[in-house]
């Protein structure tokens, strides 16, 4: 599994769910019957009016399923055949923390096993080299200084920590602490780890720890991440033509399109679980100018990784998945018509959209047109 997650609440009213009928109601007041007494939070709950805001983007019909796609997202619509756009999601969270905790843990309250972890725990890895769990994380041009990402989003809670998520980092090494000491050789590193096993067996043997055999089991991970981390991060082996489905920036460590890019690399080498953070999207102001970066960001890359796994014949077995944590409001945050308005939080009808296994998609072809 891939699971892009945009951090922050995508429109779903600006990208994917075209509302027509709201242009004729552009700026009329939200109907009492539509809000039905839902929350507001403290951002829009004092505001004067709440009038209704149509999109100021174009839509089209792409694919034979006729999946709607704003002007922002071009590769997507290039994509439509592919994917399965849902627009009925809904969640209970109204704030970003309890909402993005709720996506990867399934609970508002921290403290419990991400998916990836529940995923590396329940089928385990099919490459011992790398970890079951990696993420990776992406700083959005639309807004940079948005919400932070915690680690506990892609932690092993009450399971052992060896199925927590292992992150790769934008800058310097990939993986902290895999490099082997100055004036230590690897056959010596290999005593080392061998007889600091040992030791821990024996610890292990007298209090009956698990996260003693867990320890073990991680520092031998890190022994062998010394020769595969490097190898998974060097993109010199891709064809061009491949690296430019991706986009420009995807020869920038950190960035969204070579994040996407190692997303694919993950997954051919058996990862089970690869998850994308791309932080930027919580647009309360500045909606159009912010929304458009975001797309400049991520649409190209979303839909090359999708046409990259199909091209590697992954699709077969890989399920894509492409979010956030809730969806903006109809209606607009800040004076109607300003540049610099926006939408506020909405949790109970968004959208998302997922690649589903090849099979699977021939299997429930009606549903997915």
């Amino acid at each position: 599994m891939i699971y892009l997650f945009q951090s922050g609440a995508p429109s779903q009213i600006d990208l994917f769910d075209h509302k027509p009928a709201v242009a004729k109601w552009h700026g009329q007041e939200l109907p009492d019957e539509v809000r039905n007494g839902q929350r507001l939070t403290t951002m829009t709950a004092k505001q004067d009016r709440l009038p209704l805001k149509s999109s100021p983007f174009r839509f089209e019909r792409a694919g034979s399923s006729g999946a709607t796609f704003s002007e922002l997202l071009p590769y997507h619509q290039g994509a439509a055949e592919q994917l399965c756009v849902i627009h009925s999601m809904h969640t209970e969270a109204i704030n970003h923390d309890p909402g993005i905790t709720f996506f990867q843990t399934g609970s508002q309250i921290a403290g419990r096993p991400s998916i990836g972890a529940w995923l590396s725990y329940g089928l385990g890895t099919s490459n011992e080299n790398l970890p079951a769990f990696m993420v990776l994380l992406s700083r959005g041009t639309g807004r940079p200084n948005a919400q932070p990402l915690y680690d506990r989003l892609w932690s092993s809670g009450f399971l052992p920590t060896d199925h927590q998520g292992v992150k790769l980092r934008s800058t310097g090494d990939p993986v902290l602490f895999l490099g082997t000491p100055a004036g230590i050789t690897k056959s010596q590193r290999r005593r080392f780890l061998d007889d600091l096993a040992e030791l821990n067996r024996q610890n292990f043997a007298r209090v009956l720890d698990p996260e003693i055999t867990t320890r073990i089991a991680q520092y031998e991970m890190a022994y062998r991440m010394q020769t595969s981390v490097p190898e998974l991060t060097d993109i010199s082996d891709e064809p061009q033509h491949v690296l430019d489905m991706y986009g420009p920036e995807v020869q920038q460590r950190g960035s969204y399109a070579n994040n996407c890019l190692m997303a694919r690399r993950m997954a051919e080498r058996g990862v089970r679980f690869v998850q994308l953070f791309h932080i930027g999207w919580d647009q309360h102001n500045h909606l159009v100018d912010h929304h458009t970066k975001q797309c400049r960001d991520t649409d190209q890359a979303s839909a090359a990784l999708v046409h990259d796994l199909a091209q590697h014949g992954l699709l077969e077995d890989t399920l894509v998945v492409w979010g956030g944590e809730f969806g903006r409001t109809v209606y607009s945050q800040g004076t109607l018509d300003d540049p610099s308005s926006g939408r506020d939080h909405h949790p109970r009808c968004f959208t998302m959209w997922r690649r589903p296994p090849r099979d699977h998609l021939r299997k429930n072809r009606r549903f997915f047109l």
